[in-house]
């Protein structure tokens, strides 16, 4: 364990499984002390009995990034568990059986709208009075490829993205002067749990679509994640990040 993030406290949303778990683990093994917030509180649970396991400080908490009150919780929670909040990834999302635009259930879209953009809404809305308490910080919202490129079946999916990035710029620019630094991560696809419903052929046609031959790992997430809320990205600002393996340079 190094000290990169030595005497700071991390909350990172759906940090039970996934790109999530694997933020939270970097974050650890930088030195800071680690909040897994997640609507799976057992899984969260699991995470944090792992960080423990290797030596890190850390806290499990429930949290359903759709519903305002339940941040807020998640936030008290992580200030009150261990006296403050510098760094933050909002990564929880979810997402749905493809779908034409034209076939899509309003609530299908809501839902996903819901948790994939307004989640990260609630959570900003949270996390930085908290920070600005602490003097500053450095936030990471969790996008994808798709909040640059468009994908069939995926119109919510692509719609939140899309609305995320427009997001983390807005909240740069509004808090650059205040000591916190707001950017996103756009990662191609990756394997992780979302993937678990695809089947070879699938897997197959998400491959080709990334010039280096292959899906992400969610360790590769982590590692541009924990660069931009590191003091090595102190003058990086309002930026989306692409880790997709040349998914967007086609």
């Amino acid at each position: 364990m190094n000290e990169e993030f030595g005497g700071r406290v991390a909350l990172v949303t759906g940090g039970a499984s996934g790109i999530g778990l694997a933020v939270a683990r970097r974050l650890a093994a930088g030195g800071a002390a680690v909040v897994v917030a997640d609507r799976d509180q057992e899984g969260a649970l699991r995470a944090v009995n792992a960080l423990e396991t290797d030596g890190a400080e850390a806290a499990a908490v429930a949290l359903d990034v759709a519903d305002a009150p339940s941040v807020a919780n998640a936030v008290r929670f992580t200030v009150e568990t261990f006296g403050g909040l510098h760094l933050a990834v909002n990564n929880a999302g979810i997402s749905v059986p493809p779908t034409p635009v034209g076939e899509l259930d309003p609530e299908v879209w809501r839902r996903v709208v819901d948790i994939n953009l307004t989640g990260v809404f609630h959570t900003l809305r949270y996390e930085i009075p908290a920070m600005l308490e602490n003097g500053g910080g450095a936030i990471v919202n969790m996008a994808s490829i798709l909040g640059t490129n468009g994908f069939p079946g995926a119109s919510a999916y692509v719609a939140a993205k899309h609305g995320v990035v427009g997001l983390t710029k807005s909240a740069a620019l509004e808090y650059a002067g205040r000591n916190i630094r707001v950017n996103a991560v756009g990662p191609g696809f990756v394997d992780t749990p979302l993937l678990n419903g695809a089947d070879a052929a699938a897997r197959r046609m998400l491959v080709s679509l990334h010039p280096q031959g292959r899906l992400g790992r969610a360790e590769e997430v982590a590692e541009m994640t924990a660069f931009l809320l590191s003091d090595r990205a102190s003058f990086v600002q309002g930026g989306y990040h692409l880790v997709d393996g040349g998914y967007a340079a086609r």
